[in-house]
């Protein structure tokens, strides 16, 4: 039987997954420099792979611009709607 597309999730493999695959595996060996050709595929050491945090959020493109002209933005009174 098969899944209803209305229940199978949206993007599932671009969300964060706790377990890489060999090649995956490999891949971050090779960019650590923690790997040879020729060495086995098999007993692989582990890799740390983290889910980055949420950070600060980055300035708006208005902020960076009136930053650089050193023009500011006008506030409203009252606040913002």
């Amino acid at each position: 039987m098969s899944v209803d597309p209305s229940l199978k999730v949206r993007n599932a493999l671009l969300r964060h997954r706790n377990v890489l695959s060999r090649a995956e595996r490999i891949e971050v060996l090779k960019e650590e420099e923690r790997w040879a050709e020729g060495n086995s595929l098999l007993g692989l050491p582990k890799v740390a792979h983290r889910k980055s945090g949420a950070g600060k959020k980055g300035k708006t493109e208005e902020e960076k611009v009136a930053e650089q002209t050193g023009v500011a933005k006008p506030e409203i009174p009252g606040g913002e709607v």
